[in-house]
């Protein structure tokens, strides 16, 4: 995926309202008073979708007939990070999920220790901002189930996770994050498999986030940490993801 920047995010923000409004949006894109009326723009929607959704609502779920022939990668496909090389090397034997943060009971599980939970199995569509769909089926273990673990304190209200994949030269590695309601829903899951089988490098193994009703830079890979926080302030540029930080909307409902 290319690096989107502030400017990139605002002719997709407008690209719903017209053609004629967007022959002018190059210079708006400049100007910063519009960049906030567009953010507040965001959540604006964001609360609305809140309001007129109920909360536990489904995203689409389909038929094995429905299966895309090919899931293809979405951002990055192999973390090139010898942390990761080495994880891969041992079949992810040795990798565990650090839990940490706003939580009573902070620990790590492995992959062994996920697959004994409780699992849920769906076909699902993958909506990736760059324009393509794919549909597949994902297995793994409810979100809500791993918190219910380690129980989350009062002011906790955003779970972030952490990956393995670095996205630039420094190492910068990506970063995403979900409200508690989308963390509890009941399709919110952590995937081991795709399409009955272990989840593929290329698709973010050993493990990858599902989060069915939004966006698929939403969906983060190669989960190495969840740390459940009360604000963004303190993470990065304080705007709750990767991609966020770089323009995107923080929430990509669907």
């Amino acid at each position: 995926m290319n690096k989107i920047n502030r400017r990139n995010f605002i002719f997709r923000a407008l690209g719903g309202i017209s053609a004629l409004f967007l022959a002018g949006c190059d210079k708006l894109s400049r100007n910063d008073g519009f960049v906030r009326m567009l953010e507040s723009a965001e959540q604006l929607t964001y609360r609305v979708q809140r309001l007129v959704t109920a909360r536990n609502a489904m995203a689409k779920e389909f038929s094995a007939a429905d299966l895309s022939p090919v899931f293809r990668s979405n951002g990055t496909d192999n973390p090139d990070s010898p942390e990761y090389r080495a994880l891969a090397a041992n079949e992810f034997i040795n990798w565990r999920l650090e839990v940490t943060g706003l939580v009573e009971h902070p620990g790590s599980l492995s992959l062994a220790e996920l697959h004994s939970l409780p699992a849920r199995t769906q076909i699902t569509r993958h909506d990736c901002v760059e324009g393509w769909s794919a549909i597949g089926k994902w297995k793994g273990v409810r979100l809500g189930t791993v918190l219910e673990r380690v129980k989350p304190l009062p002011n906790a209200r955003y779970v972030m996770f952490y990956c393995a994949d670095p996205m630039d030269e420094d190492g910068k590695k990506y970063y995403e994050s979900v409200d508690m309601e989308d963390a509890y829903h009941p399709q919110t899951i952590l995937a081991y498999e795709l399409n009955d089988k272990p989840l593929p490098i290329a698709n973010g193994a050993p493990l990858r986030l599902r989060v069915e009703r939004q966006l698929g830079y939403k969906h983060a890979k190669y989960l190495m940490k969840i740390e459940l926080v009360e604000s963004f302030e303190k993470i990065a540029d304080g705007n709750g993801g990767y991609w966020e930080d770089e323009g995107y909307e923080w929430y990509a409902g669907i």
